[in-house]
């Protein structure tokens, strides 16, 4: 597997991230990016990102959540922000996304959490709350779902085919498309900044043809198990 890092300078004075940088080696290969704010012990926030962004997407949130006492813990899935980025597309799947993420949970063993995802966030997060129920509190969801193979919606596969086949392929002009507000040069530029060139977005190209809408797609099994568990959920 052919791996590419981002160098650190990309990273260098963006607007409201002034955040630590944490890591942990997920498999000898591949290291994840964190952010890890507030008292260690105290009950963790867990913030999960989706397709194209990473952990900057929580800019706002991380601070008051610390501030509140809480452990905000915000990572970037590999492929994305500041985690290791597999350079072919075919490096990438569900499992192994969830793999990677379960992996850095139980490092930190991570308990009572308060999960906070969207879009591909909440595919990984969902299914692991699924699997570790004892070590969830409760579930606040945006814009995400775990799909179980029963269609694609028209928009959707139109992402899909762009994101598989056009040569123009700008993330940060992708995140200003699914925002209500304008975000200045510097926030789109934030965005693109896990980016140097297009050999980096081997993870934004391959996740959503992943996305288990259809049957035969890998996954659609592991998620109606999680429909399962979630079928006899009491928790917020």
């Amino acid at each position: 597997m052919k791996v590419l890092r981002t160098p650190d300078s990309r990273f260098s004075g963006l607007p409201d991230f002034p955040f630590a940088a944490h890591y942990h080696q997920v498999t000898p290969q591949l290291r994840l990016h964190y952010v890890d704010e507030g008292p260690r012990d105290a009950p963790p926030v867990l913030m999960l990102h989706g397709e194209p962004t990473w952990s900057y997407l929580y800019r706002h949130m991380i601070g008051p959540v610390a501030a509140a006492g809480l452990r905000a813990l915000a990572p970037d899935l590999i492929g994305f922000g500041k985690s290791d980025k597999p350079a072919a597309r075919g490096d990438y799947s569900y499992s192994g996304q969830v793999a990677w993420i379960r992996h850095w949970m139980e490092a930190l063993d991570l308990r009572d959490i308060t999960l906070v995802c969207q879009d591909w966030g909440s595919l990984i997060g969902l299914r692991l709350a699924a699997e570790s129920p004892d070590r969830f509190a409760r579930i606040l969801l945006s814009n995400g779902g775990l799909p179980t193979g029963t269609g694609a919606p028209p928009a959707f596969k139109i992402w899909r085919a762009f994101s598989r086949y056009s040569p123009w392929f700008p993330i940060g002009r992708i995140v200003q498309t699914g925002t209500r507000r304008t975000l200045s040069d510097a926030e789109v530029a934030a965005y693109d900044a896990p980016f140097p060139d297009s050999s980096y977005k081997a993870g934004p190209r391959a996740y959503p043809s992943l996305v288990p809408m259809e049957p035969g797609i890998p996954d659609v099994a592991e998620n109606k198990r999680a429909w399962a568990v979630f079928e006899q959920w009491h928790k917020p």
